[in-house]
């Protein structure tokens, strides 16, 4: 009788999910979404070309600028490593070694100091620091 009952069962799933999947409709296509371009036959004043190809190189440098230094509050140090707050709650690590520059020379480096930092940055988002400069 079990068995009959699994049966009977599994079949009215069958029929069920058959029927169900009849009555749904096919997903509407997707319409093209036009994005604004220059008509091909127009051309670039080349005095306009050179002012987007400087802005270009400006934006540029600053963003390999801002990926190789880190200003903010140390939140935390120890020994070779430091940890800035750049923002709220935005940190960044920093990677101390020897032959790292400390400015001004003799200051030791404390939790609660404004720090600007300047290095190499890893893929990892951390800095390799090779100067350290502590404002007072």
């Amino acid at each position: 009788m079990d068995t009959r009952f699994v049966a009977l069962g599994a079949a009215a799933l069958c029929l069920g999910l058959g029927a169900g999947a009849a009555a749904q409709s096919p997903a509407p296509t997707p319409t093209p979404v036009s994005l604004p371009t220059l008509p091909p036959a127009r051309t670039i004043d080349p005095y306009v070309k050179a002012a987007i190809d400087v802005l270009g190189g400006v934006v540029r440098q600053q963003i390999t600028n801002s990926q190789n230094t880190a200003n903010g509050t140390v939140s935390f140090y120890k020994r070779f490593d430091l940890q800035v707050q750049t923002g709220t709650n935005a940190y960044r690590t920093i990677h101390l070694h020897q032959g790292t520059i400390i400015n001004p020379r003799g200051v030791s480096i404390a939790d609660g100091q404004t720090v600007s930092v300047g290095g190499v940055a890893q893929s990892d988002g951390s800095l390799n620091a090779n100067v350290v400069t502590i404002q007072q």
